[in-house]
């Protein structure tokens, strides 16, 4: 079996390709600059390449023929999405319909990486069969691409998940547990919101959802995510807890403390039921997750 990554220099895709990797497949990953993953493996090849490129994507797609295109590469910065509805357009939109049309020559299957933002916040948490009602440009062109990807006519499903945290990879962004921690080494006090609430999602969990996904042929829309709803604030206090450092740095505070361009859902967060009964999915807690990153 062949496995093609889109975005596989991210976070999830980086760790997604390692735990493939022990599987005895063939591993194909297209993202931004060089490969971040360190050494070689006679199972991966890398390549760089311009997903807005519908006719370089197109041609490297039909050429390589994928067993599967697991897609999560996109734009996910909410508030750039907001301010350059554009180029986060061309990311997240117009590239996932560039693979499906490459995908039906070859008739392979997409799994498509979703977001708990194509939900309004006022009611989770969300099972797979709530109705999407995105409050900002990010969370629209999410849905829209997952709109594409169900309406494809090929085998597909859709891994939703919410705010992903884990071990950060050199050169990827810092991700909610990491920039905690640096700035509380750093002796840096923080605001955080304690208004908004989440089902944070250990990166490695979501990795061994989409991998149950990959091995079981499942089909449909699965809620993959961690299983306690916590603010950022309370992921906070258990991040300085947990590594013995000074949580009197975090300052409490409301979303209105913040000048943001993209309004955020206040409580979404995933009953994850479906993706436990289904896949045999179970997340660790956060602080599980927390002593297998930093011990």
């Amino acid at each position: 079996m062949k496995i093609l990554i889109t975005g596989a220099n991210g976070l999830v895709g980086q760790h997604l390709v390692t735990a493939l990797l022990q599987l005895d497949v063939q591993v194909v990953g297209i993202g931004k600059g060089a490969s971040r993953l360190n050494g070689e493996h006679r199972h991966y090849q890398y390549h760089e390449l311009d997903i807005t490129d519908g006719v370089a994507l197109f041609q490297f797609i039909v050429n390589e023929k994928p067993d599967i295109i697991v897609h999560c590469a996109a734009t996910t910065q909410v508030d750039d999405c907001e301010t350059d509805k554009q180029s986060c357009y061309n990311v997240n939109v117009s590239a996932t319909r560039f693979l499906i049309d490459a995908a039906r020559v070859i008739r392979c299957k997409i799994i498509y990486l979703s977001t708990d933002f194509i939900f309004d916040g006022t009611s989770g948490p969300y099972k797979e069969e709530d109705l999407p009602s995105p409050v900002n440009y990010y969370g629209s062109t999410k849905l829209v691409a997952e709109n594409a990807v169900a309406e494809s006519n090929l085998p597909w499903a859709i891994v939703r998940t919410v705010l992903v945290y884990g071990q950060t990879i050199p050169s990827t962004r810092s991700n909610i547990v990491s920039w905690v921690k640096k700035n509380l080494e750093e002796k840096k006090p923080i605001k955080v919101v304690a208004d908004q609430q989440r089902t944070p999602t250990y990166v490695n969990d979501l990795v061994k959802g989409i991998v149950l996904v990959i091995t079981r042929q499942a089909e449909g829309i699965f809620h993959i995510s961690g299983k306690e709803m916590l603010s950022p604030y309370q992921m906070a206090l258990k991040v300085a807890s947990h590594l013995n450092l000074d949580g009197t740095l975090i300052e409490k505070v409301d979303s209105s403390t913040f000048q943001q361009a993209a309004p955020r859902p206040m409580v979404t967060g995933f009953d994850i039921s479906k993706a436990r009964k289904q896949l045999g999915y179970e997340p660790r807690t956060f602080v599980e997750s927390l002593a297998e990153m930093f011990g």
